[in-house]
């Protein structure tokens, strides 16, 4: 859950009055440059809620920085608030144009409908305040902005000619360039998307939209899996498959859902006193139990075994990736670094709960080095001999070895509550390596930017595929076991076991913004393109083994009545 707080060294995103987003660090005793909008200390928004508006102020004499001033709401809905019917101008009965002014359109009674705007189209004309003085207001600064545009407003000298909606537009369009004032918004996951999708690269998470995240992690039934017990080795549930290739915002997405995202908060435990009380008939030999105490409190925990693994049993996410190192850099807008092995304490719950293994070591373990090479063993003595940098070495080694050898016997065990993928790599491919490792009626995501991979995927789980499997199998696969089936490599006329998935489909889903006024309602044209997304989804299926046989009593109807 995101705190409703901001904390020190934590990811948020400020939207300053143009509508754009910044993503920032908030780092104790650093300074937020927020470009013409000014700057501020961090330590001013440290420790203060989220969703507020904050104005940066001049600088007070004497100071070299910038004080922050909370927008009230009254403040911010000012126009919103303010009573439309309070100066309304009176009908004109009759026609009188100004000099040089066009009247577009009239109605039958000779009333005004609409007012020609060529005098008023070039602003700039009309603008009497010279650019050397709005630099000059600028430098200033004075009232956060405010003031510049109010000389804009009563320096334009057509500003009376203006239509209501042209001077809301107007005043809106001045605020947004000279207002210095930001917002403070929590960074989750849809906001981080929105922000890499309209001001990043969207090519790095593979134009990966919220609406279709959301679907992904919805159809693949992502949930919160449970508290593991006190039995790490047995299967618990709540263990899901990954295939990301979105730079872990797939992982993330997931990750929210299952509440291992954010770093739980530490609560301070309280600390007992140094000294012990005294009772009397006990001064003797007090001293004494000081000192015991104090060699109690320096003494340092038990070292834990190198092959105990951090580790969880469920509510966890297993990526699959095909690099030396998963692509996850998105995980650091929350704080975890997967690159990093010996995570510092208090462990994020991404260091318990994720687990990172190669297509290698899925698929041919006993050619990965790391996984068949365990470390030598060595005698308590022998450590002793060692200089410290040898014998850390030795516990790393050992520590790393038992995580690879956890990692892949998990994996290749099986029994995954379900499977999202949103990778570049063919479909077929994967699902031929991933779907065995389902449990029965585990839900099936696989995401794409094109359709075309996807129906090539879909054709092979289609029912005619099935129905030929069925009646006319293919010489292939005769006397192969259950367990064969599932992993069979597959043929031109059958990629795949065409009865491993049911319920196969594809589908897609776009939210488009609309602009809603009278006579000129159509879609904001100012939203990017890119590709939409479609979404595979289907349930892992289990054959029944022999042949499927009804019974039970069977009553004979009458066809012929009774003479």
């Amino acid at each position: 859950m995101v705190p409703e707080t901001i904390l020190p060294n934590q990811w948020v995103a400020l939207r300053l009055p143009n509508d754009t987003m910044r993503i920032l660090q908030i780092i104790p005793n650093t300074t937020i440059s927020l470009g013409k909008y000014g700057s501020f200390p961090t330590n001013l928004i440290i420790d203060r809620p989220f969703h507020l508006t904050w104005e940066v102020q001049d600088k007070r004499e004497g100071e070299n920085y910038s004080r922050l001033r909370v927008v009230s709401a009254k403040e911010l809905n000012a126009d919103i608030l303010a009573d439309p019917n309070a100066e309304t101008a009176e009908p004109e009965d009759v026609i009188v144009p100004d000099e040089g002014e066009e009247l577009a359109l009239v109605d039958e009674k000779g009333e005004i409908v609409i007012r020609s705007n060529r005098e008023i189209i070039d602003d700039s004309a009309r603008q009497t305040l010279k650019t050397e003085e709005i630099e000059e207001l600028k430098r200033k600064g004075a009232s956060a902005g405010k003031e510049l545009i109010a000389k804009l407003l009563l320096s334009h000298t057509a500003i009376d000619q203006k239509t209501e909606y042209s001077l809301a537009k107007y005043k809106l369009l001045k605020t947004k360039k000279y207002i210095r004032r930001f917002t403070v918004y929590p960074l989750d996951v849809p906001q981080l998307a929105q922000w890499l999708l309209e001001e990043r690269d969207a090519s790095r998470i593979l134009d990966m939209r919220q609406e279709l995240m959301a679907l992904a992690a919805c159809w693949a039934d992502v949930h919160f899996g449970g508290s593991p017990c006190e039995d790490n080795a047995a299967s618990q549930g709540g263990r899901w498959l990954v295939v990301d290739d979105t730079g872990g915002l797939l992982v993330a997405s997931m990750a929210e859902r299952m509440d291992i995202l954010n770093q739980k908060p530490v609560e301070d435990a309280p600390t007992e006193p140094d000294a012990t009380p005294v009772v009397e008939g006990q001064q003797e030999g007090s001293h004494d139990n000081s000192e015991a105490a104090k060699q109690s409190k320096k003494r340092p925990p038990p070292r834990k075994s190198d092959f105990d693994v951090p580790y969880v049993s469920t509510n966890t996410i297993t990526v699959i990736h095909g690099q030396t190192q998963p692509n996850l850099s998105l995980l650091k807008y929350f704080n975890f670094d997967s690159t990093n092995p010996n995570q510092p304490q208090p462990y994020h719950p991404l260091a318990t709960n994720l687990m990172l293994i190669s297509w290698l070591q899925l698929l041919s373990p006993e050619d990965d080095e790391a996984y068949n090479s365990k470390p030598p063993e060595a005698t308590p003595e022998e450590l002793a001999s060692w200089k410290t940098n040898r014998r850390g070495n030795y516990h790393r080694k050992r520590r790393r070895w038992a995580r690879i050898r956890h990692v892949i016997d998990t994996t290749r065990a099986g029994s995954f509550s379900g499977l999202a993928v949103a990778s570049t790599m063919d479909p077929i491919s994967i699902v031929r390596h991933t779907v065995p490792l389902l449990a029965g009626g585990a839900p099936v995501a696989i995401y794409s930017p094109t359709i075309e991979p996807l129906t090539q995927l879909a054709d092979c789980f289609s029912v005619a595929r099935r129905a030929a499997w069925v009646s006319n199998p293919p010489a292939e696969i005769e006397d192969k076991t259950q367990e064969e089936l599932e992993r069979w490599e597959g043929s031109d006329e059958f990629p795949l076991n065409p009865t491993l998935l049911l319920g196969v489909n594809i589908q897609t889903s776009r939210a488009r913004r609309w602009q809603v006024l009278p006579g000129r309602t159509h879609p904001f044209m100012m939203g990017r393109g890119g590709a939409d997304g479609f979404l595979l989804t289907g349930w892992r299926a289990i054959p029944v083994e022999g042949k499927v046989e009804a019974r039970g009593k069977f009553k004979r109807r009458k066809t012929e009545a009774a003479s």
